[in-house]
C-alpha cells in the first residue's frame, strides 16, 4: 500500500502509520461473512445453518472444519436421510398374518377342515376345534388321538410371543353327570385341560389363560344336532398384543 509523506519545518519527511487499515479490512470481511450467515439462516434448513455457523467459526478462529467443502461455500452438505423403521405394531401384525397362513396350511395339509376352523377377529387369530376331536361326550380329559393335532398347533403357536386364550364352549343340553354340575364347569374344565397340555409342551405359562363360556356364546342356534355339535368346541385364540 502506498504511503504518503509530509514535509516538516526541519525538512524531514515523516511516514504516516496506516497499519490500522489491515484490521479494518479484516473486520469488513468478517461482517460480510456474518451478514451472509444471517441471510442464509432465514432460507435454509437447520443442518445447513449449523454448517454455516461452523464455517463462520472457522473464519473467526483461523481453524479448518473437517469437510471438503469448508468455509462459506454455496455447496452445502446434504444430511443423510434417516432410516425409518416400521412401527412395532406393523411388525406384530405381520407376525400374526404369517402365523395365520401357517395354521391354514396345517389344517389343510392334515385334512382337518371338518373339525377345525380358523378365523381372524379383533381379538386375534381364532382356531376352533370341535369337541369330538378332543373329548368324549360329557368329559374333559383329552383323548390320546388329539395329541398329534394339538402338537402341530403348539409348534406354530410358539413361533410368536403373543398371549394365548383358551375358551371352552358347550351346547345348551344340561350337564347330567355328577362330575360337572353345569355347562360352565364342563366348558371351563375342557379349556383347562388344553391349557395344561400346552404347558406340558413348553408353552410359556405366562402367555396362557382360559375361560369357560358354557352355552352362552353359540356359533349357531341350538336347534339341530349339527348346530349343537358345532357349538361344542374349544377355541384357541392367539391374541393381538
Amino acid at each position: 500500500m502506498r504511503k504518503h509523506r509530509r514535509k516538516f519545518e526541519h525538512g524531514e519527511d515523516e511516514h504516516v502509520d496506516e497499519s490500522w487499515l489491515i484490521p479494518y479490512a479484516d473486520l469488513l470481511t468478517l461482517l460480510l461473512a456474518l451478514f451472509i450467515v444471517l441471510y442464509a439462516a432465514s432460507t435454509i434448513d437447520v443442518a445447513k445453518y449449523q454448517y454455516l455457523m461452523e464455517s463462520f467459526k472457522s473464519e473467526l478462529t483461523g481453524t479448518k472444519i473437517p469437510d471438503n467443502n469448508a468455509g462459506l461455500s454455496p455447496h452445502m452438505p446434504t444430511p443423510e436421510t434417516p432410516v425409518v423403521e416400521p412401527p412395532k405394531e406393523d411388525k406384530k401384525d405381520a407376525e400374526l398374518d404369517a402365523l395365520k397362513i401357517k395354521l391354514e396350511n396345517y389344517i389343510k395339509n392334515n385334512k382337518l377342515e371338518a373339525v377345525v376352523s380358523l378365523q381372524e377377529s379383533k381379538k386375534g387369530i381364532e382356531v376352533s376345534l370341535k369337541d369330538v376331536i378332543l373329548f368324549d361326550s360329557g368329559r374333559a380329559e383329552l383323548k390320546p388321538n388329539s395329541f398329534k393335532t394339538l402338537d402341530g398347533m403348539v409348534g406354530l403357536i410358539n413361533t410368536v410371543p403373543n398371549p394365548v386364550s383358551i375358551e371352552g364352549h358347550t351346547d345348551n343340553v344340561p350337564a347330567t353327570n355328577t362330575i360337572y354340575r353345569t355347562n360352565w364347569e364342563l366348558s371351563a374344565a375342557r379349556a383347562v385341560s388344553v391349557l395344561y397340555y400346552f404347558e406340558s409342551k413348553n408353552v410359556d405359562t405366562s402367555r396362557l389363560q382360559f375361560s369357560g363360556f358354557g352355552e352362552f356364546h353359540p356359533l349357531f342356534p341350538n336347534d339341530t344336532d349339527e348346530h349343537r355339535q358345532a357349538n361344542r368346541r374349544v377355541t384357541i385364540v392367539i391374541l393381538r398384543q
